[in-house]
């Protein structure tokens, strides 16, 4: 096949001309982080709960504590699992998600695992990523913050891995507590803050049980980076300006008006290698799924379920052991709190029942999506389009970019539809219209010369992209191994420069 051209990744493409910040390894060793560390706080009885997170490896259904590939159907754990999203790597073509995207161990491990990952360049001394990929990994952020202000977030990335521990510096109590205030519940985030007060509130009016949601929200949220044009170069921005719907953030996504802290016109995170649509990467939404759902329009906060009350010694305290109820171990004990009518083997039977549901359509919208980019490609590389097609072309562009969206705003949220599974089923359902559209809307723009060459089942249409990484995509027999591979740059031949927190060579 003849290759198309396509741009080297980029996670933000304004940072190419925004730049890094001119912090320097000396001023980042220069920092005292010694007042976070989580073992000053090892006496409190909290902190024995706190380190079951080290050593959980329990699986639910749907997810758990073990990582895998999250694309992997094929492998048995620890490699794959049953349920997974196979279509993940050729979705995400042409962007750092393509190479990897394991199921998270948990949050004590959040640095260890970011500073291994490969969506990050460790065959380089340059990231190409800035620090804020760790603001949601570690409680030194405000340190950080304190030292650097906004220049911190625009910092190349590989400088803060010597100066960290992964035990010490992991997320822990000063993420959520002011250690100068009796523990008292706190936000830290200085982008969850900006976004309260975008909508007019302050989190220290905020009650007890509205506070033991808004923790959480400091990390469990979409998010996109600020360009420097407007804004801070590379600060976090959370999209909530519209609302927390999929559609009133993908409005916000389309329409960028060019305020201070915003962007203009059409928001890209990266273009579709394959497809050349321009696409948004949703994070991890769970608090904006969490907020209009059944629990939430209750009063029912994050922590009730993800930390329920257990005794510790002679104390009764909230557990910091954060994990799914759905647990074994665990027992269900949260929702017997409020459903202490049902039994626990009820309770899990209903909440796997939504969870089944919501994955099949998942499955269902990601292989739509795909379908849709191969539609694109196939349209745009059908000979003597014409300009009223070519138009007709980029409005198929514009509804993969929003199938896309939609299907991603369930995937990247962790409960596997169950937060809300009204919401998630609707945001599915969006997404395989969108997609749908999308593939009919190519077909069109060839006057339907390409409907026989679509008309297969989607794995022998386009097979699942099994594996990929930085290091493969140093190799041509790796490219030439995929019709999809062959729209992606051979990369330049480089050895690992980092791993973890310490330089290989």
């Amino acid at each position: 096949m003849k290759k198309l051209i396509a741009l080297t990744t980029v996670l933000l493409l304004a940072l190419a001309s925004v730049g890094f910040a001119a912090i320097t390894p000396e001023d980042v060793k220069k920092v005292d982080l010694s007042n976070q560390s989580n073992l000053k706080f090892k006496n409190l009885p909290q902190y024995k709960s706190y380190q079951q997170n080290n050593d959980d490896t329990k699986m639910t259904e749907y997810a758990g504590s073990v990582p895998h590939r999250k694309h992997d159907n094929v492998n048995p754990l620890p490699e794959g699992y049953k349920h997974a999203q196979p279509y993940l790597k050729n979705l995400w073509l042409g962007y750092a998600f393509s190479y990897q995207y394991d199921r998270a161990r948990g949050h004590t491990y959040a640095f260890d695992d970011v500073f291994k990952i490969d969506r990050i360049n460790r065959y380089s001394e340059k990231a190409g990523l800035p620090a804020t990929c760790i603001n949601c990994k570690t409680n030194t952020i405000p340190d950080f913050i304190n030292a650097f202000g906004d220049e911190f977030w625009s910092s190349e990335f590989h400088m803060y891995r010597p100066v960290h521990d992964g035990k010490m510096n992991s997320i822990g109590c000063t993420n959520c507590h002011d250690q100068d205030n009796n523990f008292r519940l706190a936000i830290t985030s200085v982008p969850l803050d900006d976004a309260l007060k975008r909508q007019g509130k302050d989190w220290r009016e905020a009650s007890r049980d509205e506070m033991r949601s808004l923790v959480c929200a400091q990390c469990h949220v979409e998010y996109y980076f600020e360009t420097g044009v407007h804004g801070v170069a590379a600060k976090p921005h959370f999209p909530w300006d519209n609302g927390m719907n999929p559609d009133d953030m993908y409005e916000f996504y389309s329409n960028g008006r060019p305020t201070p802290d915003g962007f203009k016109g059409q928001f890209v995170d990266w273009t579709h290698a394959v497809s050349k649509s321009p696409m948004i990467k949703t994070q991890h939404p769970e608090y904006e799924m969490y907020s209009d759902s059944i629990h939430g329009a209750n009063g029912v906060s994050c922590a009730d379920c993800h930390m329920p009350r257990v005794k510790s010694g002679p104390a009764t305290i909230s557990s910091h052991h954060w994990t799914s109820p759905l647990k074994d171990d665990v027992g269900m004990s949260a929702c017997m709190e409020c459903h202490g009518d049902k039994t626990p083997e009820f309770m899990k039977d209903r909440v796997e029942f939504h969870q089944e549901k919501v994955w099949k359509q998942l499955n269902i919208a990601q292989e739509k999506s795909a379908r849709a980019h191969e539609a694109v490609r196939m349209a745009s590389e059908h000979p003597d389009l014409s300009p009223q097609n070519n138009t007709i072309l980029n409005e198929a562009r514009e509804l993969v970019r929003k199938g896309q969206w939609f299907w991603d705003y369930v995937s990247a949220e962790n409960s596997a539809g169950f937060h809300n599974p009204s919401k998630a089923l609707e945001t599915l359902a969006l997404s395989q219209q969108y997609s749908d559209d999308a593939t009919q809307l190519a077909i069109r723009a060839t006057d339907y010369a390409i409907a026989k060459s679509m008309d297969k089942p989607i794995n022998e249409l386009v097979p699942p992209i099994m594996e990929h990484s930085r290091k493969l995509q140093q190799s041509q027999a790796h490219l030439d191994s995929h019709p999809w591979l062959g729209y992606l740059p051979l990369l330049p031949e480089a050895d690992l420069v980092w791993n973890g927190y310490e330089r290989v060579k």
